[in-house]
């Protein structure tokens, strides 16, 4: 760098965390951003089918208790949580509201791409340059990083290096995962990549196949020592939706363990397993689940899930109804789940999130090994350390104070 020059930095991964920081680091330097694409943010896009849930209102330990590992995520989410995302958006000219369990969406008529182009506008107004279709192929003897253009390579220089190319879930977004290959190349530690918030497989029993595509609403899962109530679909390999993506992490444990998971349903979680047999007491037998307002996807998944004798005899339906035992064999792969763990473990980084062996090297987003479920969670957490890692090499470079 020639003296009277900003410092630059080069940033690798055009998603949130990538997105993020280039605006914070472009207040005080010259940002260069590298995306494999022919334009950032596509993952972002997919993320918002259906309706951008770009983060959560929760706040405090209800908020922190989402993450694993707690440490350092909680500090990252402390320095940067859904409220100042929230903020930020807003002074980028998407305003949001807090919708149905707390998830928070940009106001009713703004679109995922209006989100991206507002973003994506603020970074060039700001001076970032965006290098479409540049691909990261490994690093020089020095560790810097590689980048290729068409038939053309060439080392990337600059004062500091953030990378963010995401993890390994939905690869036809290009988060496929192969830069663990490289980072590998230069001592760290990347471990394996596993799907996250993604469907469970069970051995579909016949009767409920006419229910694939259907919902299980208003209902509890329980894995261990964890419950979460919400709403699954029934579909041609087992379950999947909001109740169980938060327990994969036990789900996983237990599969590894034993090559079996079981996960408990409550098909009435608001009535006690007393109030069940209350109202089943007076009830004529072929009445019984009509009187709890069993709709037939939960009376099927009742059936299948409970030997026919036991079914049949009744006296234990109110315990059975609170508590279908579904043996689960195996997760969905890599490639259908919403988010992946695994990726450079925790213990490599320096708080500041820059490699220990490259100090010169940060990293932020789902290359990082953490989990979170889906709700705005992992968005959330995309942002914040972005965020962090962001402000973390201003200090590093002496340009400034907290933007």
């Amino acid at each position: 760098m020639r003296e009277g020059e900003p410092l630059r930095v080069a940033i690798i991964g055009g998603g949130p965390a990538g997105l993020i920081a280039a605006f914070i680091l472009a207040q005080h330097a010259s940002v260069d951003l590298y995306e494999q694409g022919r334009n950032v943010g596509r993952k972002f896009l997919v993320a918002g089918d259906g309706g951008l849930n770009i983060t959560n209102s929760a706040g405090g330990e209800t908020l922190f208790e989402h993450y694993a590992p707690a440490y350092p995520m909680k500090a990252m989410l402390e320095a940067f949580g859904p409220a100042a995302l929230r903020e930020w958006l807003a002074s980028i000219g998407v305003p949001t509201f807090v919708g149905t369990s707390g998830r928070v969406f940009p106001e009713q008529g703004i679109k995922p791409a209006e989100v991206l182009k507002a973003i994506t506008e603020v970074l060039k107004s700001n001076g970032v340059r965006i290098h479409a279709e540049h691909h990261f192929v490994g690093f020089d003897e020095d560790a810097k990083p590689i980048i290729a253009y068409g038939d053309d390579r060439s080392t990337v220089h600059a004062d500091a290096y953030l990378f963010a190319l995401g993890g390994a879930s939905w690869p036809k977004t290009g988060s496929t995962g192969e830069w663990s290959v490289a980072f590998r190349s230069i001592d760290v530690q990347v471990n394996e990549f596993q799907a996250s918030n993604c469907g469970v497989m069970t051995h579909m029993p016949e009767g409920l196949l006419p229910h694939v595509g259907k919902p299980l609403k208003n209902i509890a899962v329980t894995s261990g020592a964890k419950t979460l109530r919400g709403e699954l679909t029934i579909t041609e390999y087992g379950l999947e939706g909001n109740a169980i993506y938060p327990i994969i992490p036990q789900v996983r444990e237990q599969l590894a363990a034993s090559g079996e998971a079981l996960v408990s349903i409550d098909l009435k979680p608001d009535l006690s397993e007393e109030r069940i047999n209350e109202k089943l007491r007076d009830a004529a037998w072929k009445e019984r689940l009509a009187v709890l307002n069993l709709d037939r996807p939960s009376v099927s998944l009742l059936k299948a899930f409970t030997a026919v004798d036991r079914y049949l005899d009744g006296r234990t339906l109110a315990h059975d109804v609170k508590n279908v035992i579904v043996p689960i064999h195996a997760l969905r792969s890599i490639e259908e789940a919403i988010s992946t763990v695994g990726g450079i473990a925790m213990d490599e980084m320096n708080e500041n999130l820059s490699l220990k062996k490259q100090p010169h090297i940060f990293v932020a987003g789902e290359m990082l090994d953490w989990d979170a479920p889906t709700g705005g969670f992992l968005l959330q957490g995309a942002f914040s350390t972005g965020h962090w890692a962001a402000q973390r090499i201003l200090e590093r470079l002496g340009l400034s104070e907290q933007v």
